[in-house]
Parts: C-alpha cells; sequence; structure tokens
C-alpha cells in the first residue's frame, strides 16, 4: 500500500478534478502489476495495473488506495474490472467519498465473494486527497494559507514593501507549494501594488495553476497587469460574477462553492491582511503554511491579518503540526483549533 500511495502522487498534474490513485497486484509476494492514475477523463489506476496482466489476476491481492468506482462515468467501473479479473482479495486503504461510490464499489466486490479490507494506511490516503474529500463532502475546495512574515508577525513596511521577507530556499519552497494545488487565490489590492504574475517559476514542464482574484470594487480593469499574462489562466471574481453581501464585498464562500464546481480541489491562498482576514473570519481556511524570518520590521509595519480582536477571550489558537527549518526561514504549518 506504501507503494501504492507513492504511485498515486504522480498523477497530481494530470487527474485534475478526480483524486490521486496508486494500485498494485501482489501474487504469491511478488509484485506482478502497478499502476496509477494519470489523466483526468481516461484510465483510472486499477485498470492500468490489470492491463499489465492481460487482466488475468486469478488468485491475486491488489491493493488500492481508493475505493474502486462502480458506476459509469468517463470510464467503465473498476469494482466490475476487478471482479472480471478474477482478484481473489482487494485491500483499500479507504472509501471513496464520492456519493457515486460511496459504499457501493466495496458492495459490489463482497457480492461477487471477493476478500475486501479497508483501513490500511488510511490516515495517509486521506492526507493525499484531502482536497477532493472535502470538496465531494461539502463542496469546497481545501484552502491553504501561505504566509511569509517577520519574527514580529509583520508581512509588509507601512508602504507596502514586501519583497524579500524570507531568503531565497523558502522562495524557492513556495514555488514547490504552488505547484501542488490547483488554483491560486489573491485579493485586488494585492495586484495593485505588487503586480505579481502568480505563476509556478520552477521548470518549463510544470504547469502553472488557474489564478483567482478576488476584486470586491472592480478594480482590475489594467489588462496589461502581470495575472493576465498567458503563463495561466485567471479568473476574476467580482460583482458581476460572484455573489455580494450587504457590505459590499463578495462572499468568499460562494467565491470557494464556484471554484469547487470547476473541480477545483485545492487552493492557495497568497493575499494581503484584509482578505486573509475576512477568510479566517468566514472560517475557510483549512491549513495555515507560514514561513518566518528571523528579522524585525517594527510596530509600523502590516500584519498578517487583519482580525478585530480585543479581548484574550477573543483569541483564535492554532495547532502546529510541522515545524522544519528552510534555508535560515522557519516554516510552520498549523491549522485553527476548533
Amino acid at each position: 500500500m506504501s507503494l501504492a500511495l507513492k504511485l498515486a502522487r504522480q498523477g497530481r498534474d494530470g487527474v485534475k478534478a478526480n483524486p490521486m490513485v496508486g494500485c498494485v497486484v501482489v501474487k504469491d509476494d511478488q509484485i506482478i502489476a502497478k499502476g496509477y492514475h494519470k489523466t483526468f477523463g481516461e484510465a483510472h489506476a486499477e485498470i492500468n495495473a490489470l492491463e499489465q496482466i492481460n487482466h488475468r489476476a486469478n488468485g491475486t491481492t491488489l491493493y488500492v488506495t481508493l475505493e474502486p468506482c462502480s458506476h459509469q462515468g468517463k470510464t467503465p467501473p473498476c469494482a466490475q474490472a476487478i471482479i472480471n479479473a478474477c482478484v481473489q482479495r482487494v485491500v483499500i486503504a479507504t472509501l471513496d467519498p464520492n456519493p457515486l461510490v460511496s459504499g457501493q464499489g466495496l458492495a459490489l466486490l463482497e457480492a461477487a465473494n471477493i476478500q475486501v479490507n479497508v483501513g490500511l494506511l488510511e490516515n495517509e490516503a486521506l492526507m493525499l486527497n484531502r482536497g477532493f474529500i472535502k470538496r465531494m463532502q461539502t463542496g469546497l475546495p481545501f484552502v491553504t494559507c501561505k504566509i511569509a512574515m517577520s519574527l514580529d508577525g509583520k508581512t509588509a513596511m507601512a508602504s507596502g514593501e514586501s519583497q524579500w521577507i524570507t531568503g531565497e530556499a523558502a522562495r524557492t519552497d513556495v514555488q514547490h507549494l504552488r505547484a501542488k494545488h490547483q488554483a491560486l487565490m489573491t485579493g485586488s489590492g494585492t495586484i495593485l501594488s505588487d503586480n505579481p504574475s502568480m505563476t509556478v517559476r520552477l521548470d518549463a514542464s510544470t504547469v502553472s495553476p488557474l489564478r483567482v482574484v478576488i476584486d470586491s470594487r472592480q478594480q482590475i480593469t489594467d489588462k496589461t497587469l502581470n495575472i493576465f499574462s498567458d503563463d495561466a489562466p485567471t479568473l476574476i471574481l467580482d460583482p458581476n460574477n460572484g455573489k455580494t453581501l450587504e457590505n459590499g464585498k463578495l462572499d468568499l464562500t460562494d467565491a470557494l462553492k464556484q471554484l469547487g464546481d470547476q473541480g477545483i480541489n485545492t487552493v492557495l491562498l497568497e493575499a494581503g491582511p484584509n482578505l486573509i482576514g475576512a477568510m479566517v473570519e468566514s472560517h475557510l481556511i483549512d491549513e495555515f503554511i507560514i514561513y518566518t524570518a528571523p528579522i524585525l520590521m517594527g510596530s509600523h509595519a502590516n500584519s498578517m491579518a487583519t482580525l478585530a480582536l480585543s479581548a484574550m477571550a477573543d483569541k483564535i489558537q492554532l495547532q502546529l503540526s510541522d515545524i522544519r527549518m528552510v534555508g535560515d526561514d522557519i516554516r510552520i504549518t498549523a491549522n485553527i483549533k476548533t
């Protein structure tokens, strides 16, 4: 199963709205076939593995990271292909939250008298497809908020100057972080003050995610801004195509729902303190990745988030899940305690 999870990650760039899935077929304690879901709309992991043995799997155990599908979608049902190949036993890391599957693949296999075990390395499988799982359960993508700040919690000088707070190693790490997401989100204020490209700057083969700009006041009109470069598609969400609240701001839940409806599983938020604060207040951030530089920027600099908290009782507590050094900077992964 560990190998199947490793294989599944290879499909990150190709599966788009679909989950990443890996599969390994074993007979007499020997791996005889392996595969993963490579491309959206094409063969799933189980089919890619079974094709290597001409769909002849008598006496085998098939390990798969997600419950085999049981419905006809863009491809035929994998559960039926497993039955037809005469697989003896199926080990599933976790069940599929997609309501079109959700236990039905398991039931189909068991009805065919195939031995099925569920839960091997389940936590790892859930982490692998946490964006897909959240979208299936809520209609919203998994949102990670990336912040680069000083040791005293500042993200820009009062003038707006912010290049560069962190070192080169951290900035390279951010490029890899961007590449793991389907969409990058920011606000119109960041676009107007920094004119960022919001692309992945790694090797030429790396595909940049969809760029999403929250523009409540319809300020983004200059088509020469870097956000409109040909390097990646761009979606401007403003009152013309988004739901507006009574305060005139865009409904951020609705904005994320629009992305979920497009099959976006994962969003990386890179924004100024106002949008980050609004996302926190709306309970829309699932995870923080905070790069902290060993510098002090002083009391006049801008804080990481605009949050009008006045009492200790109002404090927002984070739960840390990982702390590591990236060059001279500290990378902290955390989520808001519920």
